[in-house]
């Protein structure tokens, strides 16, 4: 027979835990839990990787890498076709090509670029140039010319077969002689200062006279027929109407060019300003 408070008994000496998880399997124990990793002592076996698996991919692998390499390397898919010459207004673009020595079936990774674009720029009207690679088959090779700024007088040395048988040198800013034309173009300012063409290469007196031409005032370049620069300090510019204006170096641009405004309502034909504040005039 039962007791309150007591567990239920199935029998002599036999007792079923509570409803309540109270009793001899001890608090809290509502029955049996479901295991959820290997028995205690043991260890789930690990999962190996196959070595047919690994063997496939890693041939796998190789195959690709050797596959590209066949393509960019050894095949005629990836190849030079064409090249494209861009920019070119004074040098033939079969001048450019050839220089840039690029032959058409060269493997396109072979090409050197940097080395083509330093062979085109030894071109003389070139000032710089850019080689490219448009893939799958084609090289650009984008051309920047040198733009000539000053015409220099080339005396004659055969018969003459002009107008006093002289030419002229046209030249940029850097002295480089870009082109040699029998008669000098209109608007060209021609470099009044007697300099053998070989030492015009680099002259800071061609560079000063260029930026002066660029400092003026435009209808004053415009006007301009011959500008002299004995040194980088003292460039003087003779205009197409007789009028002599001395500007000096490249410094102080704007007071010169306000004190030139001024002077000019004199109408004179001979104007100093290479000194702002004391300029001259007669």
């Amino acid at each position: 027979m039962s007791r309150p408070g007591d567990g239920l008994h199935d029998g002599p000496g036999v007792t079923m835990p509570r409803p309540d998880g109270d009793g001899p399997a001890g608090p809290g124990l509502t029955g049996p839990t479901s295991p959820t990793g290997p028995p205690p002592g043991r260890t789930a076996p690990a999962r190996g990787r196959s070595p047919w698996r690994t063997a496939f991919f890693g041939f796998a692998a190789a195959a690709l890498v050797a596959g590209i390499a066949w393509a960019l390397l050894g095949s005629k898919l990836l190849v030079v076709r064409s090249v494209v010459v861009t920019g070119t207004h004074l040098v033939p673009a079969s001048q450019v090509r050839a220089v840039a020595a690029i032959g058409t079936g060269v493997p396109m990774i072979r090409v050197d670029t940097g080395a083509a674009a330093s062979r085109v720029e030894a071109i003389p009207q070139v000032q710089s140039a850019q080689v490219s690679k448009s893939w799958p088959d084609r090289i650009v090779i984008t051309v920047r010319e040198r733009t000539p700024v000053l015409a220099v007088t080339v005396p004659a040395t055969g018969p003459s077969t002009g107008a006093g048988g002289d030419g002229f040198a046209l030249i940029d800013s850097a002295g480089v002689v870009v082109r040699s034309v029998p008669v000098k173009p209109a608007g060209m300012p021609a470099f009044g200062t007697p300099t053998p063409l070989g030492a015009l290469r680099g002259s800071p007196s061609v560079a000063a006279a260029v930026t002066v031409l660029h400092e003026v005032p435009a209808w004053i370049a415009r006007a301009a027929a011959t500008v002299t620069a004995s040194s980088p300090r003292n460039v003087t510019l003779g205009l197409s109407n007789g009028v002599t204006i001395v500007w000096g170096s490249t410094a102080r641009a704007s007071a010169k060019t306000a004190e030139l405004y001024a002077l000019m309502r004199t109408g004179a034909h001979y104007y100093d300003v290479s000194s702002p504040g004391t300029a001259v005039t007669r």
